[in-house]
């Protein structure tokens, strides 16, 4: 019986679904956090730029 049980568990596929949402949110984050650190003292430079330009437009 115990054999039996084990040889269900391991066909069981329910919660498999839901690891590989898992992997896949790990993912997104780990390509997000990588674009972050690639681009985003880009922008924040550029918007730096924008803002010191307009600021000089008003003296």
């Amino acid at each position: 019986m115990n054999q039996k049980n084990l040889k269900s568990l391991i066909r069981d596929d329910a919660g498999l679904s839901t690891v590989e949402y898992v992997i896949i949110l790990i993912l997104i984050a780990v390509v997000g956090i990588s674009a972050w650190r690639t681009f985003g003292n880009n922008v924040v430079g550029k918007i730096t730029s924008g803002s010191n330009q307009i600021q000089g437009l008003g003296a």
